[in-house]
This record gives structure tokens, sequence and C-alpha cells, in this order.
């Protein structure tokens, strides 16, 4: 627990100051990075070794070089965001139907639908929105909020497991935990942001509830191959992925939400 609370204390840290006052150019190769290591770990979702998982991570960079230039008109942003709404609302019948079940050419696909709407989500809004940094900061800070009021609600007081074919840790309670600092979070956020709380505040709300949807695919793709972690970059954490995977679900809701509300396009 103390590695785990002093690597998201740093982590946050060193995002919270990289948004705020590093070049967006800086940003979006940060979050390339993150591109790669995720595309890397994910590779192990497919049982690829070498050259391989190095050929895969290539193609996730030329897909999402390829998006990144073909999306830069809004109507193609928008289409790009819905695509990966369509695949987390797939996602969630695989996770509730048949979790046991998959390929790698699936898990292959989802790795792209899961990781390059993201990437190029985040670098737009950071770039080109009207406030884009704040924003930014948000979206990641709301997805996070799910995952840690989920994690220490379902320490405290979690009962009735979620999900137990694919998480047999993950309760109702954490859930409900989650939602609740999501919740808290999102009206600090309408205070500064000041758009309609009504049509806000929900969106936060069905945002974090992806999110969960995000925790549980990647919960069920590890379990496909045995493995606890998706990696060992961050103390008491594990990889990239189990960093970012709840957050790769929440953008494209956030994304197209705000743009109906005007916040950006």
């Amino acid at each position: 627990m103390r590695s785990r609370l002093l690597t998201a204390f740093g982590l946050a840290l060193f995002t919270i100051a990289v948004l705020l006052f590093a070049a967006p150019l800086f940003t979006a190769a940060l979050f390339g990075a993150a591109l790669l290591v995720g595309g890397w770990e994910w590779s192990a979702f497919l049982a690829l070794r070498g050259g391989g998982r190095l050929l895969y991570v290539l193609a996730l960079a030329l897909l999402a070089g390829l998006a990144h230039q073909y999306t830069a008109a809004t109507a193609a942003f928008v289409a790009l965001m819905c695509l990966a709404l369509a695949w987390w609302l797939v996602a969630l019948v695989w996770i509730l139907f048949a979790p046991a079940h998959g390929s790698r050419a699936v898990a292959g696909l989802a790795g792209m639908l899961v990781l390059v709407p993201a990437w190029v989500a985040l670098v737009r809004i950071d770039a080109r929105w009207p406030h884009g940094p704040q924003w930014t900061l948000f979206v990641l800070g709301l997805a996070f909020a799910a995952d840690t009021g989920a994690f220490f609600a379902g320490r405290r007081l979690g009962r009735r497991r979620l999900a137990p074919r694919v998480s047999p840790n993950k309760t109702w309670e954490g859930v409900f935990g989650g939602m609740v600092l999501a919740l808290a979070l999102a009206v600090i956020a309408n205070a500064w942001f000041r758009l309609p709380w009504q049509a806000f505040v929900p969106l936060c709300l069905v945002a974090a509830a992806f999110s969960v949807i995000g925790d549980l695919t990647e919960s069920m793709l590890k379990r496909h191959v045995q493995l606890k972690d998706s990696g060992r970059l961050f103390p008491g954490h594990g990889g990239v992925l189990d960093r970012i995977d709840s957050v790769t679900a929440a953008v494209p809701v956030l994304a197209l939400g705000l743009i109906w509300l005007g916040a950006g396009g």
C-alpha cells in the first residue's frame, strides 16, 4: 500500500505539471509513450513474442498517426469516438456473456480500438480545445477518481462481487465508492467550467461507469493469458495498462459529451 500511494502521488504531480506547464507537443509525446508502452503490454494478450510484439506496437503507432491526421475535422473526430464507444458496448456484452472466450485476432483489434482513439482524443483536447490542458486533466482525473474510490471502498466495504468470472476482487460496493468520488469531482469541476450541471454531472457519471468497463476488459484479457499485472513499470500499480485502462473507456464518452455541450470540437 505504501508503494502504491507514493507512486500514485508522484504520477499525479508529474501529470499535473506536464499538462499545465508543458507545450502541447511534449504532452502529445508523453501520451505517445504511454500508447507505445501500453501497446507492448497489450501484445501479451495476443501471445506474441519478440518481433511480433514489436510489429504490433509499430502498427499501433502508424494507425495512431493516420487517425490523428484524418480526424482533423470535428465530424471525423466524432466518428472515431463513436467507433470507440461502440467497441466499449461490445466489450460490455463480451464481459457479461462470454468472458472466457476470445481469440488473438479479436484481442489485437481490441487493442487498436482501445488505445488509438484514446490517444487521439487526449492529444486533441489538450492542444485544440479552449482550456484544453484543464479539460485533459479533468478527463484523466475523473477516471482515476472512479478507480481510486472503487479500490478503497472495495477494500473496506466490498462484499458482493461484481464480475467473479472476470475479476473476483472487484465488488459492487467498490463501484459505488468510485461513483461517489467521481460525482464529487464532477460537482467541483462543474463549478469551475460552468457548464449546465443537469447535463454535465450525468455525463461524468456515465463516463465513470464506462471506466469500470475498461478496467474489467483488461482484467478479462489478463485472465485469458494468466497475467496478474500488465507490467511492472509502476510499483504497487503494475504496468501502463493497469493505470490507463479506465481512462481509455472514459475518454470517448467525455469527448462526445463535451462536444455536445459546446466545450470543445
